[in-house]
C-alpha cells in the first residue's frame, strides 16, 4: 500500500510538471516578452493552485518551470545568462507553491505565496538577464531602466508582483474553487489532512 502511495505520488508530480511545463511554454510562444520579460503575465502560474490540493504539486511545478525555463534558453536566445531563470525562477515557483500547500486551509491568503516570492526574487536577477540580451525596456514606452539595477528592481517588483497577481486571483482562485466541488480534489484534501475545510474562503 505504501508503494503505491508513492508510484501516485510520483505520477502526479510528474503530470503535474508536464501541465505546468506546457502551460509555459505555450504562453511563451504566444505571449513572448509577457510570459518572462519585465512585465509578465505568466498564464502557467494559474496551476499553483494545485498546491492546495496536494503535496505533489510543490515539486510538480517546481520541475515543470525547470523545464519550462530551461526550454526559455533556447526560445529566447538568453544563452547561459537563461540559466538565472532555471535557477531562481524554479526557486520562486517552489517558494510559491511551498507556501501554498503549508496555508492551504485559507485559500485566498495560500495563493499570495507565489505572488510574494516572484515578486521578491524575480525582479532580482531579471534585469541581469535581459540586459546581457540588451533588452530592458518599459513594454509599450521607450523609457529605458537600463544601468539602474534599484530601480530596475523596484519596477519589476510592482509589475512582477500585480501580474501575478492578476494570474493568480483572476485565474487561480476561480479554478482552485472549481476543482474543489470535484469528487476527486475533494478527496485529495481529504487525504492530505485539510480538516476537510472547503477551499471557498
Amino acid at each position: 500500500m505504501k508503494a503505491l502511495s508513492q508510484s501516485n505520488y510520483i505520477a502526479r508530480t510528474g503530470v503535474i510538471a508536464a501541465a505546468y511545463a506546457v502551460c509555459t511554454l505555450a504562453t511563451m510562444l504566444f505571449l513572448g516578452n509577457l510570459a518572462w520579460g519585465p512585465v509578465q503575465f505568466r498564464v502557467s502560474e494559474a496551476l499553483c493552485a494545485l498546491a492546495l490540493f496536494s503535496p505533489a504539486a510543490v515539486p510538480g511545478l517546481t520541475l515543470g518551470c525547470i523545464i519550462a525555463n530551461a526550454a526559455n534558453i533556447v526560445l529566447s536566445g538568453t544563452g547561459m545568462l537563461g540559466m538565472l531563470d532555471v535557477v531562481f525562477g524554479s526557486l520562486a515557483t517552489f517558494a510559491g507553491a511551498l507556501f501554498t500547500w503549508k496555508l492551504r486551509r485559507r485559500p485566498v491568503l495560500a495563493l499570495l505565496g507565489p505572488v510574494l516570492a516572484n515578486a521578491l526574487i524575480v525582479p532580482a536577477y531579471l534585469p541581469i538577464m535581459l540586459s546581457g540580451i540588451g533588452f530592458y525596456t518599459i513594454p509599450f514606452t521607450s523609457i529605458s531602466l537600463d544601468g539602474s539595477w534599484p530601480l530596475m528592481y523596484l519596477f519589476g517588483l510592482v509589475t512582477t508582483g500585480l501580474g501575478e497577481a492578476v494570474i493568480m486571483y483572476v485565474l487561480g482562485l476561480p479554478l482552485s474553487r472549481s476543482l474543489a466541488q470535484t469528487p476527486f480534489f475533494n478527496r485529495e484534501v481529504a487525504q492530505a489532512g485539510a480538516g476537510g475545510e472547503k477551499h471557498t474562503s
